[in-house]
């Protein structure tokens, strides 16, 4: 069994695209051995990576914060399960608010679509003259509202 794969072979394992997995490399994501030829080899271990940068991307954790997440992962061995485990629960605050967005989203939009809009009134995403502007950037109705300054 051959112990490293090509660019090709690791788009075709991983279903990502080589532009991606190059971008990747160039982030710092992955990493790649050279051949005599400047070809790239990567590990078999990269394929780990390459799964776990998609499906952190697709849940709405930045490049930035997956490169924060991997490079404390151990360079010398493939990740361990306690390892995967430390990130998961760094993530999961964040990943819980996230669905409680996405559920709200949903149900609200389930409402409006129930509804055809036809009651600006009582529509959660109306914000007439953009009276919530004050409050900061964002969809305001949908992000948690700050809490109140008791301290004075």
């Amino acid at each position: 069994m051959q112990d490293s794969l090509t660019i090709g072979e690791l788009s075709v394992r991983s279903g990502v695209a080589p532009s991606a997995l190059r971008y990747y490399e160039r982030l710092g994501l992955i990493r790649a051995d050279r051949t005599g030829g400047n070809q790239r080899r990567y590990a078999r271990a990269e394929l780990r990576r390459v799964a776990f940068i998609r499906i952190s991307q697709q849940v709405g954790v930045s490049l930035d914060e997956i490169r924060a997440a991997l490079d404390s992962l151990p360079e010398a061995r493939t990740p361990s399960p306690q390892d995967w485990a430390r990130l998961s629960a760094s993530w999961r605050g964040r990943l819980d608010e996230r669905i409680r967005l996405l559920t709200k989203l949903r149900d609200d939009l389930d409402g409006c679509i129930g509804c055809g809009c036809l009651s600006l009134q009582r529509c959660t995403l109306n914000n007439p003259g953009d009276a919530l502007g004050g409050e900061g950037p964002g969809a305001r109705l949908m992000l948690p509202r700050p809490a109140a300054d008791t301290s004075a």
